[in-house]
């Protein structure tokens, strides 16, 4: 069976439905194609920095999160086994006094997240199939993609084809897009709970203490996203049947004063680890092709970018897609140089700030405490530049000279 699209999407989550919803809205024909009849929580996908939350605005998308949910979180508190916590609250900011025009940034839980701009992508006319099996992608100057629904098969040869079908993509691994990444760093997992802790709802938290990175997200109605960073050598203590009680335990921390409350929360998921690092490539475009989101390539988790990123190229994209009136027939391979180059470099400066935080807060130890101390010292007292900033207000915020090798090593050094 065969259809007439100008854009199949392939992939129905976060990224592909708000390109769904921007296509369709502008009178693009548009079909999505997903893998899942029922999105699951994959513990990723839940903090968009404020840098983001500008995207998701631009993009005249935040109503639809804001009203299924979401809530914006103002404030960040830098609780550290460096600092006593009550110095922690004392150095509190609020994320929209970093700069002009600063939003707060967005918490809501990734399978509401889809669910909500899936929905919103059929009501603005897009085409969204969930539960399909056995893609098979071809490039080319009418590129097509075939599929199975309820053992049925279906052929669509669209005017374009957009893989945001996230970090196993199957449109990225079928026509072999040349990827590169680095050694993974640490492990990273995640779990949602639910209970009464003082915690505040509109404040969220990233620190140290010994052998453990921590993070805290609020999600609304009593429930908070827990996130562990830890060394590979630690993996047995968080796997196995007692690996939720455990992530509650390692809450437990002398600097972290509503620790003793979390610990005594209920998991209300599962706990998922999985290996951080960086994965790339220098062209997500082929002939009839462009990735966007997770499928063109990811940044370290730890600094949480991948939602502002798959937004990010959600808007560059559709905005070379409206050139000539949206006319299919203009579309071409060289009309994405510019989303090509800007991508480049966003996730050259993305990679500096992750393997700077990542040496900040997931490196362990009395030297990497001290180190620690040094380069937070420089930062917020000496005014030393940073890289970091740029994991809350976007990587175009800051000079070039903030991601440059001798400014990561001047914060470092002894």
């Amino acid at each position: 069976m065969s259809e007439d699209f100008d854009v199949v999407i392939v992939g129905g989550g976060i990224t592909g439905s708000a390109m769904g919803i921007v296509l369709a809205r502008s009178g693009v024909r548009v079909k999505v194609l997903e893998r899942d009849r029922i999105y699951q929580d994959r513990v990723r996908g839940e903090f968009m920095a404020s840098w983001g939350v500008k995207e998701l605005q631009r993009l005249g998308l935040a109503d639809i999160l804001t009203e299924a949910g979401g809530i914006f979180v103002d404030h960040f508190i830098p609780y550290d086994e460096n600092i006593p916590a009550e110095m922690a609250e004392k150095f509190a900011f609020e994320i929209p006094t970093l700069g002009p025009d600063i939003p707060a940034t967005l918490c809501m839980g990734h399978p509401a997240m889809c669910k909500a701009l899936n929905q919103a992508a059929m009501a603005a006319g897009a085409e969204v199939v969930r539960g399909v099996k056995s893609i098979k992608i071809q490039s080319g100057g009418k590129p097509s993609v075939s599929y199975k629904l309820d053992d049925e098969e279906y052929t669509l040869q669209p005017k374009l084809l957009i893989g945001a079908d996230g970090r196993n993509s199957v449109v990225q691994r079928q026509l072999n897009f040349e990827m590169q990444n680095d050694p993974p760093h640490n492990l990273l997992g995640g779990m949602l709970v639910e209970g009464k802790t003082s915690w505040p709802q509109n404040a969220f938290t990233a620190g140290t203490e010994g052998n453990i990175h921590f993070l805290i997200f609020p999600q609304g109605k009593d429930r908070l996203r827990l996130y562990l960073c830890y060394d590979f050598d630690d993996r047995a203590r968080f796997t196995g049947p007692d690996r939720e009680k455990n992530l509650l335990e390692a809450f437990r921390l002398k600097c972290l004063p509503m620790g003793e409350e979390i610990a005594q929360c209920k998991p209300i998921s599962a706990f998922h680890s999985y290996s951080n690092e960086d994965h790339w490539t220098d062209n997500p475009t082929m002939p009839g092709i462009v990735l966007i989101g997770d499928a063109a390539g990811h940044c370290d988790p730890i600094t949480g970018q991948g939602l502002s990123i798959g937004l990010r190229d959600v808007r560059i994209v559709s905005d070379i897609l409206a050139q000539n009136n949206w006319n299919p027939d203009d579309w071409n391979q060289t009309s994405f140089a510019p989303y090509v180059e800007e991508r480049q470099e966003r996730m050259r400066r993305l990679r500096v700030t992750g393997r700077y935080i990542t040496r900040l807060r997931a490196e362990f130890g009395e030297e990497a405490r001290q180190r620690r101390a040094r380069a937070s010292h420089r930062t917020n007292v000496e005014g030393f530049p940073s890289p970091s900033a740029s994991a809350l207000i976007g990587p175009e915020a800051l000079p070039a000279e903030n991601y440059e090798q001798s400014i990561v090593d001047a914060l470092f050094a002894p």
